[in-house]
């Protein structure tokens, strides 16, 4: 930002001494300078990328200097040009490092991408060997920036495909089933003593694979609802049911989940899915059902 400010400076000083003469202009120049402006603005560039930040300054610089001087004005714009191809590989570049940095902890579906970003890094080392190469010819300039672009939707949409592909895999490794409100994981009465609303073990382990998911996903929230069997009085069901889900609901945010991302409700022994005439039925109603929000944290009413 501060060299941009003392080009401008050199370009006011030269336009006063030089009288009525101006400095040859450039859109191309214009437009490198405001690419790399957005780009040094950009915390995560500057975090994840300074080494191709300070090599796309450097050229720009080079177009800079080249335009003070009163270069022709097709030297500028082919130095302006590549410089606006080392901003769109700074930002590549930022993209593609924060995009190892959010699989980097995934498990085998993610391991794949991380193969894929190894071999990105590769074509990378490619365009970049095949950048230096560049002549003042735009018509070259444009075939490898073309190549770039390829490169980056290519890299794009394997991630896009890794990612909906770890979701899935906890999606089935919780029973997560689609239903016409969404995502729902059933946990059954097994994970509850009867008549109590502490969990035992085997549910605070399934509750932790929720846990691990909601961390992955800060978007999404849920709702945790609560039910009985028909046993008992409506007044104890709809207590119990309550408490079965705000024990849930606990144990999420003791593991780490904001509680503001986590809603419960309590029915009783309404909404059954089985009769409440067999002992098998009874267990089937005995159950908490989790809501997983959409991706922008919507829950479907009931």
């Amino acid at each position: 930002m501060k060299k941009n400010h003392l080009f401008a400076l050199t370009l006011i000083s030269v336009s006063v001494l030089a009288g009525c003469s101006t400095m040859p202009q450039s859109t191309t120049l214009d437009n490198a300078r405001t690419d790399y402006n957005h780009a040094q603005a950009n915390p995560q560039v500057v975090k994840l990328a300074p080494l191709q930040l300070k090599e796309a300054g450097e050229a720009l610089d080079r177009a800079n200097a080249a335009q003070v001087s009163r270069e022709d004005a097709k030297v500028v714009d082919s130095l302006a040009y590549v410089a606006q191809q080392k901003i769109a590989l700074t930002q590549e570049t930022a993209q593609r490092k924060s995009a190892e940095l959010a699989v980097s902890n995934a498990t085998a579906e993610r391991n794949k991408l991380q193969l894929q970003a190894r071999t990105a890094e590769a074509d990378q080392a490619h365009q970049q060997a095949a950048m230096a190469e560049l002549t003042a010819e735009q018509k070259t300039a444009e075939a490898n920036l073309a190549r770039q672009q390829a490169a980056d939707a290519q890299a794009g949409a394997a991630q896009d495909q890794a990612s909906l592909a770890a979701m899935q895999a906890q999606m089935d490794e919780l029973n997560a089933k689609k239903t016409p409100r969404g995502m729902v994981i059933t946990l059954g009465d097994v994970l509850f003593d009867t008549n109590r609303a502490q969990l035992k073990s085997g549910g605070e382990r399934n509750v932790q694979k929720l846990a691990e998911f909601l961390k992955r996903y800060p978007q999404r929230t849920v709702l945790i609802e609560g039910f009985t069997d028909s046993v008992g009085s409506n007044s104890s069901n709809q207590v119990l049911s309550e408490q079965r889900a705000q024990a849930v609901s606990k144990a999420l945010t003791d593991m780490g989940v904001s509680r503001d991302r986590v809603s419960t409700k309590g029915y009783g022994e309404a909404y059954a899915v089985a009769g409440n005439d067999t002992a098998s039925g009874r267990q089937l109603n005995r159950r908490v059902e989790i809501m997983l929000s959409d991706e922008r944290g919507v829950i479907a009413p009931r």
